[in-house]
């Protein structure tokens, strides 16, 4: 039996030590994934906290069909939607059949460390940023998201290309400041 599996064992019987193990074995890497789908820091601690508890509730469900890692990043995931749900729709969120420009251009993002790109993400709205995540990041089909916003298939593609043309001008606008910097050094 593994080490993490020792672990695992103990932390589902109450061993408040072996939590405390999980809980410094995963939270900083499951604090990045709060920060993507939150505005705040603040905001991303509190998922991060409302998130393991419900791990260490859950943990007996836990059945080893994926990672503990993938597992633990599922319900960051849904816990932030969840923490968020009612911000979504701060800002309507359109059909694709109401968009008019589709950009079909990836974006370019490799000239910008972690936290630049963070602090991009971050300035989405809610809506997009939440499609952007699950979308770009986590992996998920349209349909999915659909399923797990309560939303068309058509408005996460909306939101979605929102998300890339808004991420765009935000790239341009970083791009511009970085130059003027570089003409101003000269």
């Amino acid at each position: 039996m593994s080490s993490e599996n020792k672990l695992l064992e103990k932390a589902v019987k109450g061993d408040r030590k072996a939590q405390y193990e999980l809980y410094q074995e995963y939270s900083s890497r499951m604090l990045v994934v709060c920060m993507r789908y939150s505005k705040k820091q603040e905001d991303a601690e509190d998922i991060l906290q409302e998130g393991f508890i419900k791990v260490f509730n859950k943990l007996n469900t836990f059945r080893n069909e994926s990672s503990l890692y993938s597992w633990i990043k599922r319900i960051m995931i849904n816990t932030a939607l969840n923490y968020h749900r009612s911000k979504f729709f701060d800002h309507p969120m359109v059909d694709v059949e109401q968009m008019y420009d589709l950009a079909d251009g990836e974006l370019i993002i490799s000239d910008y460390n972690f936290r630049e790109l963070l602090a991009m993400l971050q300035q989405l709205p809610h809506g997009c940023q939440a499609v952007f995540n699950l979308f770009a990041i986590e992996g998920y089909s349209h349909k999915e998201i659909a399923e797990q916003l309560g939303i068309s298939v058509g408005t996460s593609k909306s939101q979605y290309s929102r998300a890339k043309t808004l991420l765009k001008e935000i790239l341009q606008e970083a791009e511009a400041i970085r130059y003027e910097r570089q003409e101003n050094e000269r």
